[in-house]
């Protein structure tokens, strides 16, 4: 059974010391940012959108995530698709904020050059990738959620679920 994947790895991933202290340290990192951006591709894409609309609303953090069609087309055209986002951050990233970078494959060009130019300002990057240990996402943040499996399903549905227990953490900790 297909679920058997989801539940094993559940059990497996989440009870490791490296998604502990992965954990704490983004808590940590989050709450000391003035502003958060989310970017991903396709489903990746989907869930920057969708946790960068609960961070504001119920994080209460000002937040963006690269995803309108005509701003994403527009920057694609004048600038090329893998140095979209980069220009886009390039206008808008300062230096109390932090990147949320989502690529389930860890190989996508757009992202790759907007982690660097992160890293070139303040290095307040956090990735989340799956798939093969070599993808380069892996380990370019200053916090990296890493999945070690090939399956789409099962690495985006635990990116969200990560991003979803951090903001749930710290929204706990801010109501002590």
């Amino acid at each position: 059974m297909q679920i058997n994947t989801y539940k094993f790895f559940f059990e497996d991933y989440f009870n490791s010391s490296e998604f502990d202290n992965s954990y704490k340290h983004s808590i940590d990192l989050i709450k000391s940012s003035k502003r958060i951006f989310f970017i991903g591709n396709g489903g990746s894409n989907s869930i920057s959108s969708h946790m960068a609309e609960d961070y504001q609303k119920v994080g209460q953090y000002p937040t963006f995530c690269f995803s309108d069609p005509a701003l994403i087309t527009c920057y694609s055209n004048d600038y090329g698709y893998e140095n979209a986002i980069t220009e886009w951050l390039k206008m808008h990233f300062k230096q109390d904020d932090i990147l949320i970078a989502i690529s389930s494959s860890g190989n996508s060009k757009n992202i790759l050059n907007s982690v660097n130019f992160v890293n070139n300002i303040n290095q307040r990057c956090i990735t989340l990738s799956g798939f093969l240990n070599n993808n380069p996402l892996r380990n370019m943040g200053k916090i990296n959620f890493y999945l070690p499996i090939e399956n789409y399903g099962v690495v985006e549905c635990f990116h969200e679920i990560i991003l979803h227990s951090i903001l749930d953490e710290i929204v706990v900790v801010n109501k002590k």
